[in-house]
């Protein structure tokens, strides 16, 4: 345990010389990110897509590290310690985005009609792959000790664990290609893609998923434990509370969330919904395209999700993802959360086994924790609150 997880967990925070050193560090790398955004705005090659995706996936890295976003550790503190607060800060997020997707869905479809779909949203088909998948991927985020975008984050602590995790994830991939032409005419290809608005309207949608995210996180509040909010940030107003708050301190589950729902809807608006693993899925395809590993792929072009053929540039998913690392690495040393955690034999395995079901769940279920819990609840698709429920039962 470093000084300041001592500091997070006395409640008394000193800011020091160190301190200043690391944050004008930090705030060179973002700095750096920006000016590397303009660079890939003037690009022939990738243009506004590719720096708007950098810029999101930055804004996303901070807003992770600096609210321990990290899916699997809130559903293991909810789960071992009755520590509710990470919960709230996802449902938060679901509760922005999906008044913000609302809104974009009324410019891009006025009226649900029963029969069309919102272009590019995360809507998957209901089935028994997705069960399986979330399942399998919320016991691999135990194994590995994150999700896919948490093993990016948490590498950026000195979670060396994550990178078997991660190559884990690529193999993960590889085999789910050749399990998936059975599963799609077995399960998926007949399945429905369950819209809420298609049977409720834009307003009734979000009148139920609020009621239900409303009534959750009250129900979360009633059984949490009354001191964890200390950790979540301050009610000083002076400015040696508000530099805490900001750097050091974990940011409170309302702006963890909000922050986190705004970018979600701001992602979809310019480019596409927020996901962490189209870019790992493209290298995948690549690896197994040149050893042959894996048959020819059926039924991709008509269903959406964190999925993609495989491509020689990097796409915007992946400076997303550049962003967010560099970002929340920037983060973490601004805040002294790097802490170097060497690997075992135990726990390479545990990744590495744990990384295999991350990427065989996530293709088979369309998307991971931030394409289908989040991305896809906040479009009011059913296949977001299925991905939820079987990924956290799976842990």
């Amino acid at each position: 345990m470093n000084s300041t997880q001592l500091e997070e967990k006395s409640g008394k925070y000193e800011w020091s010389r160190a301190d200043s050193i690391r944050t004008s560090i930090a705030a060179v790398i973002i700095v750096v990110l920006l000016l590397f955004s303009q660079i890939l705005e003037s690009s022939q090659t990738y243009g506004s897509p590719a720096a708007t995706s950098l810029l999101i996936g930055t804004a996303l890295g901070i807003a992770f590290e600096r609210g321990r976003f990290c899916i699997f550790c809130i559903f293991r503190d909810s789960i071992n310690q009755n520590r509710n607060y990470g919960l709230i800060s996802i449902f938060t997020a679901l509760a922005v985005g999906s008044i913000g997707y609302t809104i974009i869905f009324g410019l891009f479809l006025p009226t649900p009609d029963g029969e069309q779909l919102p272009p590019s949203a995360h809507i998957g088909p209901i089935s028994l792959a997705l069960v399986l998948g979330a399942f399998a991927f919320g016991i691999g985020m135990a194994l590995a000790g994150a999700c896919i975008s948490g093993q990016f984050f948490r590498l950026t602590q000195g979670y060396i664990r994550a990178i078997p995790g991660l190559i884990g994830v690529v193999i993960g991939f590889i085999l789910s290609f050749n399990t998936w032409n059975f599963l799609y005419r077995n399960s998926i290809e007949s399945a429905p893609r369950i819209w809420l608005p298609n049977y409720f309207g834009y307003a009734g949608s979000l009148a139920i998923s609020l009621l239900a995210i409303g009534g959750l996180i009250f129900w979360l509040l009633k059984k949490s434990d009354p001191t964890e909010s200390e950790h979540h940030g301050g009610r000083s107003m002076d400015w040696r509370a508000m530099r805490d708050n900001l750097i050091k301190k974990r940011w409170s589950p309302w702006v963890t969330g909000t922050v986190v729902g705004i970018i979600g809807v701001a992602a979809y608006l310019r480019i596409e919904p927020l996901g962490t693993t189209r870019q790992l899925n493209s290298i995948a395809q690549s690896i197994g395209d040149r050893y042959d590993l894996y048959p020819d792929l059926i039924g991709l072009e008509g269903l959406s999700g964190c999925i993609g053929a495989a491509v020689e540039v990097i796409t915007n998913n992946g400076w997303l993802v550049i962003g967010f690392f560099i970002a929340a690495l920037a983060a973490s040393i601004s805040g002294n959360r790097f802490k170097y955690q060497p690997l075992t034999t135990k726990g390479t395995l545990s990744s590495l086994v744990g990384g295999i079901l991350l990427g065989w769940g996530s293709f088979t279920s369309l998307g991971c924790t931030i394409g289908n819990l989040l991305s896809g609840t906040q479009a009011f698709a059913l296949s977001g609150w299925t991905f939820f429920l079987f990924s956290f039962i799976g842990a």
